[in-house]
């Protein structure tokens, strides 16, 4: 464990909770994707199933548990808790990740995984969709292009978290001689696919403005 490591572990939390706070106060998802949140409880699942049979630590295990609660209750607070899934929109919120994420990243997972073993082939797979995850939201908020704050902190945070394990990558490559080319390839493709819409959020926060995506050309 380390300071980026860390810090990038409360972001991603700060993130969750900035999300369940919205949904509870305003009691409306809209422009919040669940189908992103129904790939993250894939992920997560896939990921921790080790779960079942490993421990690293008291802080490992807890942070893993709330990863997969809080996202499945997300995805029940829009799906079916009323009245905030009467305000979902599942004609907007339409990317097909079933059709163009899933498959490619189990491919990617059996010809990445180190051991063909069931637990490290889900792993190398959930890395691989991860780093796509966030699609199905940038899609629909450049649909709806007005943003809500604490539906862009939210994205804002996610962004930032992987920023952060990429700090982490970097101090572990030099401190221990730690090498995951999987995962970082993965986390690069993911910090990528934030870097418009950070341009954007960042000047809306420095202006103190509205976050409004510009018109897809």
């Amino acid at each position: 464990m380390n300071i980026f490591r860390f810090c990038g572990d409360m972001l991603h939390l700060t993130s969750i909770m900035l999300l369940v706070f919205k949904l509870h106060r305003s009691k409306s998802c809209v422009g919040v994707s669940c189908r992103m949140q129904e790939i993250y409880a894939v992920v997560f699942i896939c990921r921790y199933l080790d779960l079942l049979w490993s421990f690293i630590s008291v802080y490992n295990t807890v942070m893993k548990i709330t990863y997969i609660t809080t996202t499945c209750y997300l995805i029940y607070l829009m799906r079916l808790k009323t009245p905030i899934c009467q305000t979902y929109e599942r004609s907007t919120d339409s990317f097909q990740y079933e059709l163009y994420l899933l498959g490619p990243a189990l491919v990617l997972g059996l010809i990445c995984t180190e051991e063909y073993t069931i637990p490290d082939i889900l792993w190398s797979s959930s890395i691989w969709l991860e780093s796509v995850a966030i699609i199905p939201q940038l899609v629909l908020l450049q649909q709806i292009r007005e943003v809500e704050n604490l539906t862009s902190d939210f994205v804002g945070c996610m962004g930032a978290y992987r920023a952060f394990y990429i700090l982490n990558w970097i101090y572990r490559y030099f401190a221990e001689d730690y090498v995951n080319v999987v995962g970082w390839i993965g986390g690069l493709v993911q910090t990528g696919l934030y870097c418009d819409f950070f341009y954007y959020y960042a000047k809306s926060k420095w202006y103190g403005s509205k976050l409004v995506l510009p018109v897809a050309s």
